[in-house]
């Protein structure tokens, strides 16, 4: 394989114009990357033919290609991206509200979208009931890499740069494991003259790697952040990420408590819930127990089976029941609608797919 190339996603706006002279050759550039979503360089009518070849000697814009993508008849989008290197990794286009129209047809509000994005080659948790743990850890994505994911599914699916959209770093891989790469594409995401995503509209999903909760919260990036908590006691969250014996649940509750959370929201702890491992009320309570004096959301999450996994979907009755428990309690709570279900919803499935289809042709 030849040399990778570095992807100018990988820069602000500020290193670009360092590497680009004149300073509004990057500009125009910049506008193109993020405002026309520009593929390649030749894409780039007003740039210079010759800058376009010297820039095309070392960069590259799009680092990654679209092979395959899923769509669900609620309008959520599972794409599937291979890399440079030929490795995959999986992104997300979430439908959450509807447009809305008035009785003369017009548009009065536009429909709300959310896009989930990868952060890794596989992962290093290991987490028993998540297909992406299958393949092991492969390698970190580079801030460009995970950038390109936003701006690819923005492109493909004509949602002009300046719309608002939300970014949630909960695809594969753990995000605080690739802590550099993803405060660099926070910043970027962030920048005014490109998507500018402010930080209010990002959430980093962690399964709680509680020294790195306090490194993200001190760069002060102004995200949110969402806790994979799924347990309530060490034992049963040991057995699910097993992780948990080096970040157990006290020392991931103390990070969150000196987390710089923005007084006006809540912070986030996602609850996968497994039939008959805990989605009992007895889980429940202590679940309102160990949140106390934390200004919380609990996200309950149906588990979403895929082939091999020794874990069940739990209820709908006993979800709305433990729901129940917890608002009645005082947390605040929401039951998750399962997005894309008729698809290959679970994290990793579309890339384990599409590896055993590959797989099987090699064989015959």
């Amino acid at each position: 394989m030849s040399a990778l190339k570095q992807s100018l996603l990988d820069f602000t706006q500020k290193e670009l114009t360092e590497l680009v002279k004149p300073s509004f050759r990057a500009k125009q550039i910049y506008g193109w990357m993020y405002h026309q979503y520009a593929q390649d360089f030749d894409a780039m009518k007003n740039i210079p033919k010759a800058m376009k070849e010297e820039l095309s000697q070392k960069y590259i814009v799009n680092p990654l290609k679209i092979v395959r993508k899923e769509e669900s008849s609620d309008g959520t989008i599972k794409y599937l991206f291979e890399l440079q290197d030929g490795k995959t990794v999986e992104a997300v286009w979430l439908k959450m509200k509807d447009a809305q129209i008035d009785e003369n047809g017009e548009i009065i509000q536009e429909a709300k979208y959310t896009i989930c994005v990868s952060t890794q080659v596989g992962c290093k948790v290991g987490c028993s009931f998540c297909l992406t743990a299958k393949g092991g850890f492969t390698r970190d994505l580079s801030a460009g890499e995970i950038v390109a994911q936003v701006v690819n599914l923005k492109r493909d699916n004509a949602h002009k740069h300046n719309r608002k959209i939300n970014i949630v770093y909960m695809g594969m891989g753990e995000p605080l494991d690739n802590l550099e790469n993803l405060a660099k594409a926070i910043e970027i995401f962030k920048e005014e003259e490109g998507l500018a995503i402010s930080g209010k509209r990002q959430t980093v999903s962690t399964s709680g790697l509680s020294n790195k909760i306090d490194k993200l919260g001190k760069m002060d990036l102004g995200v949110h952040i969402a806790i994979s908590l799924h347990a309530v006691d060490d034992e049963l969250r040991t057995e699910l990420i097993p992780m948990n014996k080096a970040h157990n649940i006290n020392s991931i509750i103390e990070a969150v408590k000196r987390f710089p959370i923005d007084t006006r929201k809540r912070v986030m702890f996602e609850y996968l819930v497994i039939k008959n491992k805990n989605d009992d009320l007895g889980s429940a309570k202590k679940l309102v127990k160990l949140l106390s004096g934390i200004k919380a959301k609990v996200n309950l999450i149906y588990f979403n089976p895929y082939p091999g996994t020794p874990y069940e979907r739990p209820s709908r009755e006993d979800m709305v029941k433990f729901q129940e428990y917890l608002i009645n309690h005082g947390l605040l709570s929401t039951i998750r609608d399962s997005k894309g279900i008729d698809i290959s919803a679970a994290c990793g499935q579309l890339k384990e797919k599409n590896q055993d289809e590959i797989n099987t042709v090699i064989q015959n």
